[in-house]
């Protein structure tokens, strides 16, 4: 089972094991993520996954890994390392893992939570329209963030997402 991932330089061919995870498309760009995973029984190995770097994030709850490129999101499954699904030109930018083990994808305008699949999402509902969302932390079971108010860009919000009952609250704001 894969209980780390963390994104790393490029590496010297034949210092891992290496999978490739590709897809054709004529809207590849010619950028690449290294990925290096470590198994349970502390054996390395890196994958190698189409776009520039972003995020990677685990979560057991959900027997999955995600990975964020400028190309692709990638889903692994945790035991194997094989690519389960997988979505063209993502719109999200940052990523996290609730204590309950749901990923939550963040764009620049909304928060998503995965359901089962990146391909079952729920959009989460905020009190107002955001804009430039930035995940900072978590304190229990509330994930932190900030944000201006989309279309009044002087309004900097600071918010609370509760992964509970997933609501977003305003924290305060200026």
């Amino acid at each position: 089972m894969i209980i780390k991932g963390e994104i790393i330089n490029l590496t010297y061919s034949g210092t891992y094991e290496e999978r490739i995870y590709d897809n054709e498309s004529a809207w590849n760009s010619q950028d690449w993520t290294t990925v290096k995973f470590t198994n349970d029984d502390s054996y390395e190995w890196c994958g190698m996954f189409r776009g520039a770097p972003k995020e990677v994030k685990i979560s057991e709850k959900l027997n999955s890994i995600l990975v964020l490129t400028s190309d692709y999101l990638y889903q692994l499954e945790i035991q194997s390392g094989k690519l389960t699904e997988l979505e063209n030109q993502p719109d999200y930018n940052i990523m996290t893992v609730a204590p309950n083990g749901e990923f939550i994808l963040g764009y620049y305008y909304y928060i998503d939570k995965i359901d089962k699949t990146i391909k079952e999402k729920t959009r989460i509902e905020s009190p107002i329209e955001m804009d430039m969302i930035e995940f900072k932390d978590w304190v229990g079971n509330k994930l932190n963030f900030v944000c201006d108010e989309f279309m009044n860009w002087e309004r900097h919000l600071e918010m609370e997402l509760d992964s509970e009952n997933w609501k977003i609250n305003i924290k305060n704001g200026s």
